[in-house]
């Protein structure tokens, strides 16, 4: 390299210029773009190093759990970065997601030692947390002898820093000081609206503003679309058809899955504003929901809207996001749409799915566990997942901000920035934390699928609900 790349690179090691600064000198050198990229990624090793021992862990071997997805598809492709930066090898094993929460589960429980960290959705740290199967990873973060300086764990989100931390009692709030960092996110899925641009512009409508707006356009353009159905959203007899869309619309009413009191956790599925909620919910999918809605899941939602066999969903924005890929009949035509169900509302409450790196309570080495965790959630690899791979969304807002990924997104997912801009501060998990989370998710999909299917009306079927969940909290001792 000539002296003049030398000196650009070093700059840019020693943070004394920008990356794009640096893209565009080096350009202006002549210096070709992936020449450029690669000589970067050197650089940027280069610069976390200069102040902190990566090193001290040299020669150890880690082990990682990872479930198949993008954001472990951007790590394995940046993880020689992390082993040039410390000098540790790292192996890990992939599973599909239905088989990797099966896994780890097993691992966990068996207190086996051989997964140093692992990816996890922050919900089941509120099993594995107080069983004593994951590290509170608060001491980690405060000890400078630990985290690199440069880590600045206050420009992840707060609202998914909170969400990923619980002090273990039942129905107590998120994020409280005394509360346990179970996990670190990683990225996250907001919900809010994708919908079928070329679909819409044709029969020139605008997507939804509120939960009426909704329930009439999808059965609108049901009619209207000559074949499609008008909305999806999940069906399947399992908690997540209650996280996505659903409680997020819930929540912008100003509902609660439990009140609490003294201690105690009290069903709050029934009030009357939640019965009202619930109706329109309900309405909407008999009138205008996939033909075999009890049978969906995230999978089913996305591959539909992809297909065009659907006019929008109301579920997680990166399934929106994928729905627009090349490849998929619709690609190119997905628009993004932030919303707010209640017109009442003084914004959008999306309730959140956090991917989260986690670390074993029976790893061996567990601070070098940590290095490998603070550098796959740091800004740097944050950068590299955003501006080079389907990393989103972005847990840092300096990431968020980063104008060369809003340029990347803006081309081929125009809208896709904005509605996240609109809905991220108000992204968090709105549940309450309580032990028997998946048991009462599960109960209330159970429930709404029978309101849909007209085997129980909805007040009835959701004071039956809230009957039986007090009485499994009353055994469980929470009620």
């Amino acid at each position: 390299m000539y002296d003049k790349e030398k000196d650009l690179f070093n700059a840019f090691a020693g943070r004394r210029l920008s990356r794009r600064e640096l893209l565009a000198a080096t350009a202006k050198l002549g210096v070709a773009t992936s020449a450029a990229h690669s000589l970067l990624g050197a650089a940027s090793t280069a610069a976390m190093a200069a102040d902190f021992d990566w090193m001290k862990y040299k020669g150890k071997s880690l082990k990682l759990l990872l479930s198949k997805h993008p954001y472990s598809d951007a790590m394995i492709a940046d993880l020689d970065s992390f082993k040039s930066l410390t000098g540790m090898d790292v192996s890990y094993d992939l599973f599909p997601e239905d088989v990797f929460f099966d896994r780890l589960a097993v691992e966990l429980s068996s207190k086996s030692d051989r997964y140093d960290a692992f990816m996890t959705g922050a919900y089941m740290t509120w099993t594995y947390g107080p069983a004593g199967w994951v590290e509170d990873l608060k001491p980690y973060l405060a000890d400078a002898g630990k985290t690199n300086p440069h880590y600045n764990w206050n420009d992840i989100l707060p609202g998914l820093r909170a969400s990923t931390a619980w002090n273990g009692i039942a129905g107590a709030a998120l994020g409280t000081d005394d509360a346990k960092q179970w996990c670190i996110p990683w990225g996250y899925e907001l919900n809010s609206i994708s919908y079928n641009r070329r679909m819409y512009d044709k029969l020139k409508m605008q997507p939804p503003n509120s939960m009426a707006e909704l329930i009439d356009g999808a059965a609108k353009f049901q009619k209207d679309a000559g074949g499609p159905y008008g909305v999806g959203v999940r069906g399947s007899r399992s908690w997540a058809t209650i996280h996505p869309g659903f409680l997020s619309g819930y929540t912008n009413f100003g509902q609660k899955d439990f009140t609490v009191a003294d201690g105690k956790l009290t069903p709050a599925m029934n009030t009357r504003e939640s019965k009202e909620f619930h109706r329109d919910w309900v309405r909407m999918i008999q009138q205008s929901g996939p033909r075999n809605w009890s049978t969906y899941t995230w999978y089913q939602v996305g591959a539909d809207l992809g297909a065009g066999l659907s006019g929008l969903i109301y579920d997680a924005d990166v399934i929106g996001y994928f729905a627009n890929d090349i490849g998929n009949a619709e690609a190119d035509n997905i628009g993004y749409h932030a919303f707010k169900p209640n017109p009442a509302a003084a914004a959008p409450t999306p309730n959140v799915w956090i991917w989260s790196l986690a670390m074993s309570r029976f790893s061996k080495q567990k601070d070098a566990a940590w290095y490998w965790m603070q550098w796959a959630s740091s800004l740097e690899h944050g950068l590299f997942g955003a501006r080079t791979k389907d990393f989103i969304n972005p847990v840092r807002a300096t990431v968020a901000d980063d104008s060369e990924w809003h340029a990347r997104i803006a081309k081929r997912y125009p809208g896709y920035i904005e509605q996240l801009n609109v809905s991220s501060p108000g992204a968090q998990i709105y549940f309450t934390p309580q032990p028997l989370f998946f048991n009462v998710t599960t109960e209330w999909a159970s429930t709404l699928r029978q309101m849909v299917s007209m085997e129980v009306p909805v007040d009835e079927g959701l004071d039956r609900l809230a009957q039986n969940v007090a009485q499994r909290l009353k055994d469980a001792g929470l009620g």
